[in-house]
């Protein structure tokens, strides 16, 4: 009895690794250690930005309107609940991408407001702030590359035959992956109004507003 047992589980063994069971195994271990890659870099961003908010403010605290807006952005990314089931629902990876792009648009304007103040652009803090900054966004970039790619290639298992027959019978359905319609808003960069009087000092007070379209 025990090497027919034996020889049965082999079989077994042998089909389900023949038709894709395997597969399904290592993808899925591959988007799970890309996705925590994501979340790590999404949240070293987050780290930074209340020091370099702080900063802002120091030169320029009249800026409340974008000061806000990155802080209310941030507050948003934080009420979402970043769990490895995330990756299986697509409702909410939508709403986790929308707010990560409500993020990095509410960053942009501030950047762009701080590119006016002369002593803020001088500041060692924010320079230093800045560089981490734009290291943070490029890896945040190739970690969601990766992302992407390991997302593909298991979906793409998920869907071809047949391997896709397996994923009938285990349950296991493609996953959602990044796209850039949520993004498009932050591709173009904000106007800045210059027609806002200046503060104090003689230093124009830009108005950043959002571009056509956005």
């Amino acid at each position: 009895m025990s090497k027919r047992l034996l020889a049965v589980l082999v079989l077994l063994a042998g089909l389900l690794s023949g038709c894709g069971y395997n597969t399904f195994q290592t993808g899925d271990e591959a988007i799970k250690s890309a996705w925590s890659e994501v979340l790590n870099q999404y949240q070293r961003r987050a780290d930074l930005i209340p020091n370099l908010v702080s900063t802002v403010q120091g030169y320029a605290a009249h800026e409340k309107d974008v000061l806000t807006q990155v802080t209310q952005a941030r507050a948003q990314v934080g009420s979402i609940q970043a769990t490895p089931d995330l990756v299986n629902n697509p409702e909410a990876f939508a709403k986790f991408q929308q707010a990560q792009a409500g993020l990095s648009s509410a960053l942009s304007r501030l950047l762009v407001v701080a590119e006016n103040y002369p002593q803020l652009k001088a500041d060692a803090a924010f320079r230093d702030l800045q560089a981490q900054l734009e290291g943070t966004e490029n890896r945040i970039t190739v970690a969601r590359n990766r992302y992407i790619k390991a997302v593909e290639g298991y979906n793409v298992s998920v869907r071809t035959f047949p391997n896709n027959l397996t994923a009938m019978v285990f349950g296991y359905t493609v996953k959602p992956n990044f796209t850039v319609e949520n993004e498009k808003a932050i591709s173009v960069a904000p106007r800045v109004d210059f027609s806002k009087p200046g503060a104090a000092g003689g230093t124009p007070a830009p108005k950043s507003q959002p571009a056509a379209g956005n």
